[in-house]
């Protein structure tokens, strides 16, 4: 899932998404990774601890007044006076951690969070993880992910598999409503599977995700109307057939491209601005200024303990929002990470470090000069100094990466890192390029994702060190939507949508991916690709995986940059906050101590 570097995060999470600001790292599954694990290898030094939180500034105003009488002037000075001295003793008393700690205002059951626009509510469109992160409470599908991101039924109680792989059949719960009541059929999902695949839709994702089941191509190219692999079986049984036995079909049934969603409401005009879904909560309130979620009093399984669910959309930093009482749960940023780190502080016992699934990366499009050649490529990855913008940018909430692939993920091990920093051989390689020397390069532009204007710390740093290694101007140019056109160059992240290196290395680098935005194509890696997807051994599965790394890796159709994990601050009357390192629905199993 892309993750959007100058974006907030409407919880303590993270997927694929442009890049603006390192701060908003944002997840998914097939075999199981639990938070335990992670944090595991965290203390072992696997893992350093990273992660880091775009923090907006509030601006105070002071109003201007005139008195014409001296006598009234001399008393308001007075009163000035005693009016600051309460107020100070006031603030001081209700810091966090401070006297009477923070007060709990508001009603009962309430969660309040610091959220981002999200592009879209859609579940057939979403391929944001500031956009997941409403979505997965709002709507369902057939299967999701627990907090250790292990597939685990949802609307489907159960479900069978043929013996050679291909064919499933679910069967979903008696008790399953949408928020307005209504029972969910088989025939919901047919129509929403099918409705993600016609074109008409504009899917950015569904090849990606539910590309697998027999037909859907066909759909998704306009030469079908309905897909052939989806068959209604009775109003609770549905049956789906795909391409070939993979070991991660029902992990990709987790995203939400999958989800149910009611043709009826679909039909209407502006049915986003009320969902008729099938998930937790409800959409009740959608403005500039905040999103709030209800509680679905139809919920199929056990009902939240929340009532609602409040975002803030703005109001100032989201930290000294969190500070003042005013939020409940907060990501940490760099500016603030060396604080919360010290046991001293009073907020380090509410820190929580959650090491995530995901990678920043710099992407080229290897069709356009000059990166159309390899060797331009490669120098561009060999002039970045990792641990510099993880020690010093990030401020240690980033750790290096070593190729693709993040640590953590389930059976997967390299053997020694595929990245490293050397100038002197990437100046060689410019020299050794069809251009021969840097001079001669065509101007260059890197594209990075948001809508702040600001340049962020870490793109900054990139391109000084392209100037001093390379002797290159790279400029920057930011743009809400990075994918809407081709860019030369980019700068994006992506978080796991399932914890399977397929959903790093086919779903982003095979030629024919939708999600593959550079252009890129090797006949030989789509081959290894291919073959990992049928694989029934599990140790030869990861080993082609490795090796399709390796080939990516020396094609350098990106740039890798680091991995991220989660800061999280939470307050110690918020019980059940799952800080995975991936998305799922987490928000029906946290309540509020009042």
């Amino acid at each position: 899932m892309l993750r959007l570097y100058g974006r907030g995060c409407a919880a303590p999470r993270k997927g694929n998404a442009p890049v603006g600001d390192p701060a908003v790292p944002q997840w998914r599954c097939s075999s199981a990774v639990s938070r335990q694990a992670l944090l595991q290898r965290s203390r072992q030094g696997a893992l350093p601890d990273a992660r880091s939180t775009v923090s907006s500034c509030r601006l105070l105003g002071m109003p201007k007044s005139r008195w014409p009488i001296l006598a009234l002037l001399f008393l308001l000075c007075v009163l000035v006076v005693l009016c600051s001295t309460c107020v100070a003793a006031g603030w001081l008393l209700s810091r966090p951690g401070v006297g009477v700690g923070p007060s709990r205002p508001g009603g009962s059951g309430t969660l309040r969070l610091f959220g981002a626009e999200p592009y879209t509510l859609d579940p057939a469109l979403v391929r944001y993880t500031v956009s997941a992160e409403y979505v997965v409470e709002i709507f369902s599908g057939l299967v999701t992910l627990d907090e250790e991101l292990r597939v685990v039924p949802d609307l489907a109680e159960r479900w069978e598999v043929s013996p050679d792989g291909k064919i499933y059949t679910f069967f979903l719960r008696e008790d399953v409503r949408f928020h307005n009541g209504r029972p969910v059929t088989a025939t919901d999902f047919k129509y929403s599977l099918e409705r993600a695949c016609d074109p008409r839709t504009g899917s950015p994702v569904a090849g990606g995700y539910v590309g697998d089941i027999v037909g859907a191509q066909e759909m998704l190219n306009g030469q079908a109307e309905e897909i052939s692999g989806i068959e209604v079986l009775d109003p609770r049984t549905l049956r789906i057939a795909i391409d070939a036995p993979k070991a991660y079909f029902l992990a990709k049934l987790t995203y939400s491209t999958a989800f149910v969603v009611d043709r009826d409401s679909v039909e209407q005009a502006n049915w986003l601005e009320r969902p008729n879904g099938t998930g937790p909560f409800r959409l009740a309130e959608h403005s500039r200024e905040r999103i709030v979620l209800e509680r679905n009093e139809n919920y199929y399984r056990d009902k939240p303990d929340l009532k609602q669910v409040i975002f803030s959309l703005s109001g100032g930093s989201p930290m000294s929002m969190y500070e003042n009482g005013e939020l409940d749960i907060v990501r940490v940023g760099p500016g603030d990470v060396e604080r919360v780190r010290d046991p001293a502080n009073p907020l380090h016992a509410e820190l929580s470090t959650v090491p995530q699934l995901d990678v920043y990366y710099l992407g080229f499009d290897v069709t356009q000069p000059p990166f159309d050649d390899v060797k331009v490529r490669q120098a561009f990855s060999l002039a970045i100094d990792r641990q510099k913008i993880t020690d010093v940018v990030l401020k240690g909430m980033g750790y290096p990466a070593q190729g693709i692939v993040p640590p953590g993920m389930p059976g997967y091990e390299r053997e020694h890192s595929l990245l490293a920093f050397d100038p002197q051989r990437a100046q060689r390689l410019v020299s050794e390029s069809t251009y021969g020397d840097a001079s001669r390069l065509p101007p260059i532009t890197l594209s990075i994702g948001g809508r702040s204007g600001q340049l962020p710390a870490h793109i900054e740093a990139i391109a000084a060190m392209y100037r001093e290694t390379l002797g290159l101007e790279v400029s920057v140019e930011q743009t809400e939507d990075l994918f809407a056109g081709r860019p030369q160059f980019f700068a994006g992240g992506w978080s796991a949508d399932y914890p399977d290196p397929e959903d790093f290395l086919d779903i982003l680098f095979h030629s024919q991916s939708d999600l593959n935005h550079m252009g890129y194509s090797n006949p030989q890696l789509d081959r290894l690709l291919e073959e990992a997807r049928i694989a029934s051994d599990p140790a030869r599965r990861m080993n082609l995986y490795r090796q399709a790394e390796e080939m990516i890796i020396a094609d350098a159709p990106w740039v890798p940059l680091w991995h991220s994990a989660d800061y999280v601050l939470t307050k110690p009357y918020v019980r059940g906050a799952a800080h995975a390192a991936a998305i799922f629905p987490w928000l029906s199993n946290v309540s509020v101590e009042e």
